[in-house]
């Protein structure tokens, strides 16, 4: 069966994304989406901003779909780097840090002094919940973190700001109330909406909806959307089988071990030939074997029979 055209594309692929949060032609979604997000009040809230150079991509080919990021400066010169992130790779918050400390170091050119650095503020939308919902002191869907003193608890050094918006924690329904949520369900549900429900009918949402609607690419553009998406599961697949990949020879070697304790336990030496072979080995029941061997056995060719 022939799968029809979707209404909007996945805003959590790179080239949605970037068609809407890295194009001059939705600054209503963008400025939206930032005063919604770090919750500003009207005597707060940002008007206007300039799109900056977007950085290379990382160097790790097999991340390069996984990793998106958009940023700009406003008129206080402010920067935020708003990323999007589908996937929970090894460690993600340094990488966090890095890219905010960096766009804030970057500022420092020839003949610039300290005070003229502007904040910074790091805007993460994760496809994944960064701290679980069963940790002990639970964080919310929309997270804040600045420095602060810790014995006093007071806030200082707000020089670097990060927010993480955490996709899987959005428990608002098909019925979005607050702005947040509203941003939340977009994220979320937006590559599977037929219409768009009245609960989305925030002008800032809508702007982004048209950006991400499939009836305005071009046959290019559609056939860059698709393999953009078609990356995306390239590598959550390949992650999926390297941590399949990992258990098993975490597996492995734990059975090795214990064939190895077993053994100096029972007194019997292993020649190097015999080392080389077990630590070759990948068939589990034949580590199990030799592990029950071991029991009754006089000599290392008894256990390894």
């Amino acid at each position: 069966m022939v799968r029809s055209t979707p209404v909007f594309g996945d805003p959590k692929t790179d080239f949605v994304f970037q068609r809407i949060f890295g194009s001059e032609d939705h600054q209503t979604a963008l400025l939206g989406f930032l005063n919604d997000i770090l919750q500003l009040d009207d005597a707060h809230r940002i008007t206007s901003v300039a799109l900056l150079p977007p950085e290379q991509r990382p160097k790790v080919s097999e991340l390069k779909y996984s990793i998106v990021d958009v940023r700009c400066v406003d008129a206080a010169g402010t920067t935020y780097v708003v990323e999007m992130q589908v996937l929970n790779v090894e460690a993600f918050e340094k990488r966090v840090v890095y890219n905010v400390a960096k766009a804030y170091t970057n500022q420092l050119g020839v003949g610039f002094a300290y005070p003229e650095l502007d904040d910074v503020v790091g805007i993460s939308i994760c496809d994944f919940e960064l701290w679980p919902r069963g940790d002990a002191a639970p964080v919310p869907m929309l997270s804040r973190w600045r420095m602060q003193e810790q014995h006093s608890v007071v806030v200082g050094l707000p020089h670097l700001q990060f927010v993480f918006l955490e996709l899987p924690k959005y428990e608002g329904g098909h019925d979005p109330e607050t702005l947040v949520d509203k941003w939340a369900y977009f994220f979320r549900e937006a590559g599977n909406l037929l219409a768009i429900p009245e609960a989305l009918r925030h002008p800032p949402v809508l702007d982004a909806l048209e950006g991400a609607r499939t009836a305005r690419f071009s046959r290019e553009e559609w056939d860059a959307y698709i393999a953009a998406g078609m990356a995306i599961q390239n590598e959550r697949g390949a992650l999926a089988l390297a941590e399949r990949q990992g258990k098993l020879e975490g597996n492995l070697e734990a059975r090795r071990d214990t064939l190895h304790r077993l053994l100096v336990r029972a007194g019997i030496a292993l020649t190097e030939g015999d080392r080389a072979r077990v630590q070759a080995c990948t068939d589990a029941a034949a580590l199990d074997r030799w592990i029950d061997n071991v029991f009754g056995a006089k000599s290392a060719a008894e256990v390894l029979s």
